[in-house]
Parts: structure tokens; C-alpha cells; sequence
């Protein structure tokens, strides 16, 4: 194994437009080469350190699909149930459909939403965190905008279009949470230290961050194109609330704690350690391709080339069209300020990629890293 090249791009990178990056991989459940170069704080020079606390926005959603497909292993939940079984908010739901005239009308959905279209981002929900019913519920509970209330008024608006006959990027995820929510009782914050970060030992990974570790939480960053460099940003707008907890882009965390919940999934659902979060057969269900042929048109990140998705993961499908060195099957995620997770059972290999910087460059970035990782392996 030789990781220079891997190290020279990462300089390469941090001295472009990236303020700092750091990667850790680990084979067969060892670490075999770990890197991070750049500033967390450009204004004062803070070189990056392995305790870095940073925003995982959408590497979030790995973790959340996991927490719900532990339901289905324990027979709580099934891929095809209607999501009003367990949120009956959702039983009633009108799609939004524009004529040919131009004109927008509201009609009855002729199908429900299905538990495995949270999942596959197939619900007909849209991202917008900013909505007035949402913004309303932050108002009238004074700031908490718990997770359930949150996904109550999501239910409210009108669907972009049939459950189950696009793919479009969305709150879904966060409607997840509020089903393991609704299911196991507890809030999901809870769920997920008590069943997957609390056994894995991940200490870092949680909603939000004590007052004894603000000093670890890296700065945010946004590459301004206007200014050619990366700007302070405050904030994270996937924060609602003091009790949202969002299953998409709520999560703080490490390298080394993410990693040891990616690495988990890399051994099939069971940490080195023995500790098991799913089953085998859950995982091989996560990484399997769910995208229908009218999905697959709307699924078309150029980054994403030669890639399907699962249950909330990217999974290689097509080497042709990737021009990808990973094998088939390797499957994972990114986050809006640039982490990317790559998790590859069949080569027992997995890898945490971390920045903290909104406009991540991530076409230019994410298949040049993957690439490298297994030429350097």
C-alpha cells in the first residue's frame, strides 16, 4: 500500500479552495492510513486536530436509515406498510399537479405512502425546511419544534407528485425519524445513543454538543465564488429547534466516531467487537439498488454516474458508467459541507472522509477521493 498520492491531493485540495480536510481508511478493520491537512479556522491560523467536532448534515441519514431498518429486523416495521399505520397524519395526502394549460391543481393521491418510499426519497415530499407550516410549528412551541410536530405539518402539504413515481431528494428522512418516533416511544435522539452510538462506544455522535466540547466544533465555512474563497457561514438551517432532531442533517460527530459506525456496516451490521446493529441480510437489503426505471431519470448527480440507490445510501451498480475503481456494491453518502462516507463490504474497506465547507466542490472532490483510495490500496 502507498498513499502518497492520496496525501498529495489532500494538500492539493486544502490549498485550493478546501479550508481544511482530513480522511481516515480502514482495511480489514485496521487502520491503514490516516491524513488531514488545512486550517479549521483560517482567520487564526488552528490547524485541524483528531477530536474536530463537525456538522454531518446529510451523512446524518445513513445513521437514520439504520436506526429504522433495526424496526424491520425486530418486526416492528415492514418496507411495504402504509406510513399511516404508524403516523396517521399521512392517511389523507393531495399531489400538486400543473396542466398542460399551466394551471395548478390539487388532487387526491391515488396511492398512499409506503414506509420504503421514506427510504428511497420516492414520497413526493420536498427539502423545504423553511415552509410556513414548519416555520409556524417553531413559532407556536416557542423554539422547541419537536421531531413529531415537525413531521405532522410536513404532512400537510401538498405532494410534488405520486408516492413512489419519482425519485426527488427530500424531508424524508426526517419524516423517519419521527417514525421510529412513533413506534418505539422514545425520542429519536435517545433511540439512536441507546441502541447504536451508545454500543459502538461513538461518544462525539449526537443531536447536539455539550458546552464542554463547543470548543471541538469546527468552524463553518461556505466557498464564496463571488470572492474566489471560502466566507464564515453561522449555523446550521437544518436546526429547527431545541427538540428537532433531524434524521437528515442533525447529526454532530468525529472521523473517528463516524467511522466506527460506518465500519460497523462495512462487517455486515456487526462491529469487530461483536456488537451487532442489524443483521447481514438488512445490510445487503440497505445496499441493494430500489431505483424503478421512472426513478432512475430524476437520480442523475453527475457525481452519482454508474450509481443507484438503496435504502438511503448511493450503491455502485455500473462501472461502465461510473468510471469508478470501487467494486459493485460499494455504497454510502455525503453531507451538504463535504464528508463522504464509502463503505465496501466485499473489500472489507471503509473510509470517513471529512471538510466543513457549503459548497463543498463535491463533483470535483468525492470521485477523484473514492478513485484514489483504492489505487492507493
Amino acid at each position: 500500500m502507498d498513499f502518497k498520492p492520496l496525501s498529495k491531493f489532500i494538500d492539493r485540495i486544502t490549498d485550493w479552495r478546501i479550508p481544511w480536510a482530513e480522511v481516515l481508511v480502514l482495511y480489514q478493520n485496521q487502520e491503514v492510513f490516516r491524513y488531514r491537512s488545512g486550517y479549521a479556522d483560517l482567520e487564526g491560523r488552528i490547524p485541524i486536530h483528531d477530536r474536530q467536532i463537525i456538522r454531518l448534515y446529510s451523512l446524518s441519514k445513513i445513521l437514520t436509515c439504520t436506526a429504522a431498518l433495526q424496526l424491520v429486523d425486530k418486526g416492528e416495521l415492514l418496507l411495504n406498510d402504509p406510513l399511516s399505520d404508524y403516523l396517521p397524519e399521512y392517511g389523507e395526502m393531495t399531489v400538486k399537479v400543473t396542466l398542460p394549460s399551466g394551471e395548478v391543481t390539487f388532487e387526491k393521491a391515488k396511492r398512499p405512502i409506503r414506509v420504503r418510499d421514506l427510504f428511497t426519497m420516492s414520497a413526493g415530499l420536498s427539502y423545504d425546511i423553511r415552509s410556513p407550516s414548519i416555520l409556524e410549528v417553531v413559532r407556536r412551541t416557542s423554539g422547541r419544534a419537536p421531531t413529531r410536530e415537525v413531521a405532522a405539518v410536513i404532512a400537510k402539504e401538498p405532494l410534488l407528485f405520486e408516492p413512489g413515481a419519482r425519485w426527488s431528494y427530500s424531508l424524508s428522512h426526517d419524516v423517519l425519524a419521527a417514525l421510529v418516533e412513533a413506534v418505539d416511544g422514545r425520542r429519536f435522539g435517545a433511540y439512536v445513543r441507546d441502541e447504536i452510538t451508545g454500543p459502538l462506544g461513538m461518544r462525539d455522535t449526537g443531536f447536539d454538543v455539550p458546552d464542554e466540547d463547543r470548543s471541538r466544533l469546527a468552524p463553518q465555512y461556505e466557498y464564496s465564488e463571488s470572492l474566489s474563497k471560502p466566507v464564515l457561514k453561522d449555523g446550521n438551517d437544518y436546526m429547527l429547534g431545541s427538540e428537532y432532531e433531524s434524521g437528515g442533517a442533525g447529526l454532530f460527530s468525529t472521523v473517528n466516531d463516524y467511522a466506527l459506525f460506518l465500519n460497523t456496516l462495512t462487517n455486515q451490521g456487526t462491529s469487530p467487537e461483536g456488537i451487532r446493529i442489524l443483521a447481514a441480510e438488512t445490510v445487503e437489503l440497505m445496499r441493494t439498488d430500489h431505483l424503478s426505471e421512472a426513478m432512475r431519470s430524476h437520480f442523475s448527480w453527475s457525481q452519482l454516474a454508474g450509481y443507484g440507490y438503496g435504502l438511503g445510501v448511493r450503491t455502485h451498480c455500473s462501472k461502465k458508467t461510473s468510471g469508478s475503481l470501487s467494486p459493485l456494491g460499494e455504497f454510502g453518502w455525503s453531507g451538504a459541507a463535504g464528508a463522504l462516507a464509502i463503505i465496501d463490504p466485499s473489500s472489507q474497506v471503509t473510509v470517513m472522509y471529512a471538510q466543513h465547507m457549503l459548497n463543498n466542490q463535491e463533483p470535483y472532490v468525492h470521485p477523484r477521493l473514492r478513485n484514489l483510495v483504492y489505487t492507493c490500496l
